[in-house]
């Protein structure tokens, strides 16, 4: 489905099908794979930043974890609410370099996205950290036909100072369709070398 039209492709499918619980049966894998393909947007009651559902978040049977907000909720893949809300935690052994590039990754977003959600997931494996950095945003315009949406994704792992590699890939989704029908999918990875060394510069050299 094109960025913002997802409704709009499940009622014409719906139509087709006419049996809604066999396609509740057959596309619910489906509609859990596209949100979170497309890091959709989502508000959690009680807090002050939103946050995105992701693999990365993903913690099975529905439910998903807000790292920023250390949260977890209970996701409806078809309405997009997210429900049932509860503290939880995190990687402890990530979670010092984790917060320090969350801090810096929200100034980021803010200043190049202001209508877009950033979120920093981490995770440990002995001395072995690795963080992701992902955002979303988009222009959901449809009395102008014309929806988009604009998607990074960066991830580093390392074990102690020195050098590791960044890696992110950056994807971009436009649909228009005044007078035609146009989508435009487009994609690029990117590999650069960042230094580490403590939790505040190695966050200032991601963001770099």
């Amino acid at each position: 489905a094109p960025p913002g039209e997802f409704n709009e492709v499940f009622n014409d499918v719906r139509i087709i099908l006419n049996n809604d619980k066999l396609l509740k049966q057959g596309a619910s894998e489906s509609f859990a794979k596209h949100n979170m393909e497309q890091f959709v947007p989502v508000k959690l009651d009680g807090t002050t930043s939103g946050t995105l559902v992701t693999e990365h978040g993903n913690q099975g049977k529905g439910r998903f974890f807000d790292p920023n907000n250390k949260k977890s909720f209970a996701f409806d893949h078809l309405r997009k609410e997210a429900s049932d809300v509860k503290s939880a935690s995190g990687d402890s052994g990530s979670e010092s370099f984790r917060s320090a590039l969350a801090d810096a990754w929200k100034d980021y977003v803010q200043d190049h996205y202001p209508d877009g959600t950033g979120i920093v997931y981490g995770k440990s494996s002995g001395s072995q950290k690795t963080l992701v950095a992902c955002i979303e945003d988009h222009k959901f315009r449809p009395n102008n036909f014309c929806n988009g949406r604009w998607r990074t994704e960066w991830s580093v792992t390392f074990s102690g100072s020195g050098s590791a590699e960044l890696k992110g890939v950056m994807r971009v989704q436009v649909h228009y369709y005044e007078d035609g029908n146009v989508q435009l999918v487009s994609s690029k990875e990117v590999k650069e070398s960042v230094s580490i060394s403590d939790e505040a510069s190695t966050a200032k050299a991601i963001v770099k």
